[in-house]
């Protein structure tokens, strides 16, 4: 399975964002800092997410993003795909006529990993931007 840094760092900035997103917007400044995400890389990524509308943003010397939802109603899975991120654990695709391993025929372990991305797309689908901040806060309890 690949994850890359994109789809990582959306999700930990939008964490950020939701854990100190009471009433003024937060700077890409204050996230990078906090979260050690080169600012170049938060500004793609959050290009993204804006026209997406996951976030919306704020000009002014006070300016930054807010969350244009509540944390509850974000889950994983729209972040991953609002930065273009698949979560995939075979190559091939399902409509595709040939297989991973480039045969017509599917490899032995074929359903094996596509469950198993199923499960983890499930997984992704049932966690919130919600889940992740109060998560964090109860572990630093």
């Amino acid at each position: 399975m690949r994850l890359t840094s994109k789809g990582r760092y959306a999700v930990m900035a939008l964490a950020d964002l939701a854990r100190f997103n009471n009433v003024n917007p937060i700077s890409l400044r204050d996230i990078s800092l906090r979260q050690g995400i080169s600012l170049d890389y938060l500004e793609q990524i959050f290009s993204k997410l804006r026209k997406k509308e996951i976030v919306q943003s704020v000009r002014g010397t006070q300016g930054g993003y807010i969350l244009n939802k509540k944390a509850k109603e974000i889950k994983l899975t729209n972040i991953f795909e609002a930065v273009d991120e698949k979560i995939k654990t075979v190559q091939c695709r399902r409509e595709s006529k040939k297989s991973c391993n480039g045969k017509s025929t599917k490899c032995l372990t074929h359903n094996l990993w596509d469950e198993l991305e199923s499960h983890i797309n499930n997984f992704f689908e049932e966690k919130s931007l919600e889940d992740l901040v109060k998560n964090n806060s109860e572990r630093r309890i």
